[in-house]
């Protein structure tokens, strides 16, 4: 069995100053065994970070639809923001993804999933994030579950971390795999750890987001 954190931004967030090095360190102290990055609309992390460690890292999107976002894991090509949510998932199937629905009930990231549009979905994507550390209370990662529960989807969970200190705050711990069908063969035996990080690592980002405004550029 492996622990396995899926959802992590670097600096090719807009919201993020976590560069790819100190995310592998992170994941390397706190037992963290596999780690999706997954930038918003943006690939470009998630390469930078995977040739560092590819044997560690899953190469994944945060892909803002017309209505919420979606995670794609084992991705091979970027998809652009602002497409209809059925459209990215036909994309991401193209790419032979797995395919996961971020924080469907946390309204203060702009989500707007309608209900219809989610059970239209749930015939096609692979899994559910049912607990999502950055929450602000326990009320939109209850209805993922239930969701989830409802659709007969598989859960997934993550730090959504923009910063060190927030990696492995919530992980799976699953068997082993190798790609993305191993994957989702691993999903059923899958157990859902962690729990909610302090709210102040939402200055963490806006600290980030002013950061970027001035010009800040990462190291090289």
């Amino acid at each position: 069995m492996i622990n396995v954190e899926l959802h992590c931004h670097t600096y090719h967030s807009s919201d993020s100053l976590m560069l790819p090095q100190q995310i592998l360190d992170a994941c390397e102290r706190r037992g963290i065994d596999r780690v999706a990055i997954t930038d918003h609309n943006s690939l470009a992390g998630a390469l930078e970070t995977h040739a560092l460690d590819p044997e560690r890292v899953i190469i994944g999107e945060e892909i803002l639809t017309t209505e919420g976002e979606i995670l794609g894991y084992f991705m091979k090509e970027e998809i652009p923001e602002g497409l209809p949510p059925m459209e990215v998932v036909e994309q991401l199937k193209d790419q032979g993804a797995v395919i996961s629905i971020s924080h469907p009930f946390d309204l203060t990231r702009g989500c707007r999933w309608s209900m219809e549009t989610l059970k239209t979905l749930s015939a096609h994507i692979d899994a559910l994030e049912v607990f999502n550390a950055r929450c602000w209370n326990d009320q939109p990662n209850r209805q993922a579950a239930k969701l989830a529960d409802e659709f007969n989807l598989h859960a997934t969970a993550g730090s959504d971390a923009h910063a060190p200190i927030e990696i492995g705050r919530a992980y799976l711990h699953m068997p082993f795999f190798l790609d993305a069908e191993s994957f989702r063969q691993s999903l059923p035996a899958a157990s859902v750890l962690g729990r909610r990080s302090h709210p102040s690592v939402h200055l963490l980002s806006r600290y980030a987001v002013w950061r970027k405004a001035i010009g800040w550029n990462p190291p090289q």
